[in-house]
């Protein structure tokens, strides 16, 4: 059977899925992102050399492996040949070897003038990156204001479709705010006419692409982006993302059908972490939180707003595992809590002066949810030089067994530092 892997963060996202997608391309010969844009950040290390990635695949840094963008994600033409010429400037292949889905949606510059608008008009955010993505999603599901990669490839046609859409985008910027900006059709027009003639070489039918890969027998992996807590329909709406950032996205935002999967690797850090609103249980206000942020660099990859850090959260990442269908953990960022005395994990949450073990449907709900402690022992020493489990002391040791257990799933990864050396595999 052909080998068909996932890597999904079963988190709010930033679970260090970079550096699994990276330790597991050598054994794949596709890569395929398939659902966010550019609100992505994935950082690996390799060699003392750190690449982050916000659009193009991780497998991009490996040899012989080709990196495929598929349709799930929402692409701004000037980022992805931004990022494909840094990673030529580090000496990193980008050529044939990077693809584009011709079906892939379009960011234009006024769904980053929208985005905004609406953040401020709402006067309530929603943890947005300020990237267009939600906007362009909308139109995606909106269909008649919508722009895919194919199109940019015919300036006649393109120039006809900005035509039709830019004065209807111009009046809603304005109904949101007297102050916007106004956008110019055909300017538009020739500036993303000229964006497609550089991104040709890289566009491509990729759903075909990967049916006739999967019949040559071609090993393929799924790169996730943000986390399953994420997710626009199983995560904690509204303060979610636009895109379906759990496993279940893997069929619309690629054509590729999720039960050809032989493997789901879930990605889940020692503790946890948010960024922008939302409820988080667990969340840290005190000098434990603020710890585990230095020692952790806990900062947005693409936008580098501080995160919000907590302690493990097993009642979520339960949720997130029955949602991904994961089969098997890998845990990162365990040598953060190296310095601790002492390590918490949420069981369970008190809502409403009741127990519970589920995670609840709703935002508000959550809200009010109070977890519920177990107490571990920390280790208090320097783990990073570990190789295998049986190095890490018992207390580390202690602490995996037991989100095992929570979990009900094995770890088979586990990350002690950020170079692909530091890596543990049970």
């Amino acid at each position: 059977m052909t080998a068909c892997t996932s890597v999904v963060g079963l988190q709010w996202g930033d679970e260090a899925k970079g550096k699994i997608v990276d330790l597991l391309t050598p054994d794949h010969d596709l890569v395929v992102r398939y659902n966010g844009g550019p609100n992505a950040g994935h950082t690996v290390v390799c060699d003392g050399q750190s690449f982050k990635l916000s659009l193009i695949p991780t497998g991009i840094l490996r040899p012989n492996v080709q990196a495929v963008v598929a349709n799930g994600v929402v692409v701004y033409p000037p980022k992805f040949l931004e990022e494909g010429a840094g990673l030529r400037a580090k000496g990193i292949k980008v050529g044939n070897n990077l693809i584009l889905s011709d079906q892939a949606h379009v960011i234009f510059p006024y769904h980053l003038e929208e985005e905004s608008l609406r953040e401020k008009a709402q006067g309530q955010s929603i943890g947005t990156t300020g990237r267009g993505i939600g906007p362009c999603y909308q139109e995606k599901v909106g269909r008649h204001l919508a722009i895919r990669v194919g199109e940019l490839l015919d300036p006649d046609h393109l120039r006809r479709r900005l035509r039709e859409i830019v004065p209807i985008k111009n009046r809603l910027l304005r109904g949101l705010s007297a102050e916007t900006r106004s956008f110019d059709a055909d300017s538009l027009s020739e500036e993303y006419a000229a964006l497609g003639q550089q991104l040709r070489p890289h566009v491509a039918d990729t759903v075909r692409l990967l049916h006739e890969a999967y019949a040559r027998g071609r090993r393929i992996l799924f790169e996730g982006a943000q986390g399953t807590l994420l997710d626009v329909d199983h995560g904690t709406f509204p303060f979610v993302t636009s895109s379906s950032s759990s496993t279940t996205g893997i069929w619309s935002g690629s054509g590729f059908p999720a039960r050809r999967l032989t493997r789901i690797v879930g990605v889940i850090k020692a503790y946890s972490t948010r960024v922008g609103q939302g409820p988080f249980p667990t969340e840290l206000h005190d000098a434990v939180g603020e710890h585990i942020r230095q020692t952790g660099k806990e900062y947005g990859t693409v936008t580098g707003r501080p995160r919000r850090c907590g302690w493990f959260d097993a009642v979520a990442v339960r949720h997130a595992v029955m949602v991904s269908g994961a089969d098997e953990l890998a845990i990162m960022l365990l040598d953060v809590l190296s310095d601790l005395d002492e390590i918490r994990i949420c069981t369970a949450y008190q809502y409403e002066g009741c127990r519970t073990e589920h995670f609840p449907p709703f935002a508000h709900q959550l809200e009010r949810c109070k977890p519920i402690y177990e107490t571990l022992p920390g280790w208090k020493c320097d783990i990073s030089g570990c190789r295998s489990l049986e190095q890490l002391p018992a207390a580390a040791r202690t602490y995996l067994e037991r989100i095992q257990t929570l979990l009900g799933l094995p770890i088979r990864i586990v990350s002690i530092g950020p170079d692909r050396e530091q890596t543990i595999f049970c």
